[in-house]
C-alpha cells in the first residue's frame, strides 16, 4: 500500500489545510461544485440500489466509490475543510486566519449545495420522466427520509436536534478519516482501501452528512416529501453541519494533530 506512518501524513493533513486557504475562489467553487455533484450521484446510486435488492448494506458497500473519486479528483467536500483548515490556524502557518477560513467554508458550501442541487434537479427529471410523471418507486422512497429526518426528528423537540446533532458528528469523525486515508498511502490502491473503510460505515449505520443532504432533502421535496425547506434547514442540515464540524475536528483533526505533529517524541539521532 506504500503506507505512510502517521507522525508523515498528520504533517501532510495540516499543509492540506493551509494550502486550500490559498486557494483562488474560482478553483474554491469549480472544486467544491464537482465534489457536490459526484457525491450526490453516489448517495443516489447507493439508495436505488439498497431499494432494488432489498439490502441496504450492498448500497454502503458502493457508496463510497464517488467519495474515493471525488478526492482522487482534488475536489473538497465540506466536511474536509472542517477538519483540514483550523489545523493550520493551530499551527499557526502564516496568513491563516479565522475570518479567512469562515470564508473559505462559505465559499465550499456554496458550491457543494449548487453542485448537489444540481444533480438532484437531474435526477427528479430522470425519475419523472422530465416532470411528466409520478415519481418512481425509488423517488417516493427518498421523499419518505426526507420526511423521517426532518419531522420526524422535529416531534422530539430538542432532544430530536440533539439526537440528530449527534449523528453528525459521528457521521464526520467516519468520513474525516476517509479524508485522511487519502494522505496515508502513495498508491491508488492503498489510498482506496484506506478511504472506503469509515465512509462505507457511516453510510451503513445512517449518519448524516450535510454534503448529502444537500442532494437528499431538496430532491425528496421535488419528489413530493411533505416539510418546508425551513424543516430541512433547521431541523437537519444546521445540526447536522455543526454535528460534521465538532466531531471532524475534535475525534479526528485535533487528536490526530496533538499527539502526532505537536507532542509527537522527537528522535534523539
Amino acid at each position: 500500500m506504500s503506507y505512510l506512518a502517521p507522525s508523515e501524513f498528520a504533517v501532510k493533513v495540516v499543509d492540506a489545510g493551509e494550502s486550500k486557504l490559498h486557494m483562488a475562489t474560482r478553483d474554491v467553487l469549480i472544486r467544491a461544485y464537482m465534489a457536490g455533484a459526484i457525491l450526490a450521484i453516489a448517495a443516489v446510486m447507493a439508495v436505488t440500489i439498497g431499494i432494488q435488492t432489498g439490502v441496504p448494506l450492498i448500497g454502503a458497500l458502493l457508496f463510497p466509490v464517488g467519495f474515493c473519486m471525488l478526492y482522487l479528483l482534488g475536489y473538497d467536500l465540506l466536511t474536509g475543510v472542517f477538519v483540514l483548515t483550523p489545523l493550520a490556524w493551530i499551527d499557526k502557518r502564516p496568513g491563516v486566519t479565522w475570518s479567512r477560513i469562515l470564508i473559505h467554508w462559505g465559499k465550499v458550501f456554496i458550491g457543494n449545495f449548487a453542485g448537489a442541487l444540481t444533480v438532484a434537479v437531474l435526477m427528479a427529471a430522470v425519475y419523472t420522466y422530465g416532470f411528466a410523471a409520478e415519481p418512481n418507486e425509488v423517488g417516493q422512497k427518498i421523499a419518505h427520509i426526507g420526511e423521517n429526518r426532518t419531522i420526524g426528528y422535529k416531534e422530539y423537540g430538542i432532544n430530536g436536534w440533539i439526537t440528530i446533532f449527534i449523528r453528525g458528528m459521528l457521521c464526520n469523525w467516519m468520513v474525516s478519516l476517509g479524508v485522511i486515508g487519502a494522505m496515508m498511502s502513495t498508491s491508488v490502491s492503498g489510498k482506496f482501501i484506506a478511504m472506503w473503510m469509515p465512509v462505507m460505515l457511516f453510510f451503513a449505520m445512517g449518519f448524516e452528512h450535510s454534503v448529502v443532504n444537500m442532494f437528499l432533502f431538496p430532491f425528496a421535496m421535488m419528489m413530493g416529501g411533505d416539510f418546508s425547506i425551513m424543516d430541512y434547514f433547521i431541523w437537519n442540515e444546521l445540526p447536522v453541519a455543526l454535528g460534521n464540524l465538532i466531531g471532524g475536528l475534535a475525534l479526528t483533526g485535533l487528536a490526530l494533530y496533538t499527539t502526532h505533529v505537536r507532542t509527537a517524541p522527537k528522535s534523539k539521532f
